[in-house]
């Protein structure tokens, strides 16, 4: 007797196990478009809703040298005099001492900062580098926020120089 009744209880937990999912009402025949949709229209929602990261913020602050450019952390920022254009030539050890400026999304400018100045530029292993007068942006990996050590330091194969508001370096 046990057996007769086990046979018809399974079928049933197995009728309505394959039932359990479906929350809609409408009378859609085609279940699998109606949840692909459904899928694709919380996935937009979701991108929509994902604001872009925000990036590097560059301001201007007062030091030693006059007005220079900072990030928002008050760390000194640098350009590679050896660098030609927006192109980085600090990699390796360079860029162990002298790391470059990054961003994960569009640069901000801060206080004192010029937005039209700001740019990004792709480094070698894919990573986007900060740039402020079309130059290369640098810390140096031994200061303090708020410290300015090695304005005109020549090390790598050129000069290091801090960099004014207007994306010059400082002479």
């Amino acid at each position: 007797m046990t057996r007769f009744l086990t046979i018809p209880l399974l079928c049933a937990g197995l009728l309505v196990a394959g039932c359990g999912g479906d929350d809609d009402d409408s009378s859609d025949s085609d279940s699998g478009t109606s949840a692909t949709a459904a899928a694709e229209a919380t996935t937009t929602d979701t991108a929509e809703a994902t604001p872009a990261p925000k990036g590097t913020t560059i301001k201007v602050s007062d030091s030693q040298f006059g007005q220079i450019i900072f990030d928002a952390d008050d760390q000194a920022i640098y350009l590679f005099d050896k660098d030609s254009g927006s192109t980085s030539e600090c990699y390796g050890e360079c860029a162990a001492e002298w790391p470059p400026v990054l961003t994960k999304g569009d640069p901000q400018a801060g206080a004192g900062a010029k937005p039209g100045l700001l740019g990004t530029t792709e480094r070698t292993d894919g990573t986007t580098q900060v740039t402020y007068g079309g130059h290369p942006l640098y810390y140096y990996a031994h200061e303090e926020p708020g410290q300015v050590l090695c304005h005109n330091v020549e090390g790598f194969g050129g000069l290091w120089l801090v960099v004014e508001p207007s994306g010059e370096a400082v002479s």
